[in-house]
């Protein structure tokens, strides 16, 4: 397994390296999207497993904690890295210590990126 998802947070190249070793099946993780709809509709990382908007925190981040706490690591992208931090940060403090942020978020990223929405 890569020495990255043994990291907190991650830079762009570095999420670019993991989205090719996934892609290879040499590393197994679930990126996710803490953006707003429109944001993610306009573009996004390639990639990206669900879209989880922090706006609505509230309604998913239970479950989303009870489903994928076991996870070996949960990858989070936002627009600058702000939104996806302070999402880690209440992951963290409920006990949830396999998750990465994506430092930057999608303005530093240089990867390959879709537009609309799978979801």
């Amino acid at each position: 397994m890569s020495e990255l998802l043994d990291k907190s947070s991650i830079t762009s190249d570095e999420l670019e390296t993991l989205l090719a070793q996934r892609e290879a099946g040499e590393v197994d993780f679930l990126l996710v999207d803490v953006r707003e709809m429109q944001e993610y509709d306009a573009s996004h990382v390639k990639g990206v497993d669900m879209l989880k908007p922090t706006s609505t925190f509230q309604e998913w981040g239970e479950e989303f904690y009870n489903e994928h706490k076991d996870k070996k690591v949960i990858i989070f992208t936002c627009r600058s890295g702000h939104r996806s931090g302070q999402v880690q940060s209440v992951f963290i403090q409920s006990g949830m210590n396999n998750v990465i942020n994506h430092d930057g978020g999608i303005i530093s990223y240089r990867g390959e990126q879709e537009r609309g929405s799978s979801f």
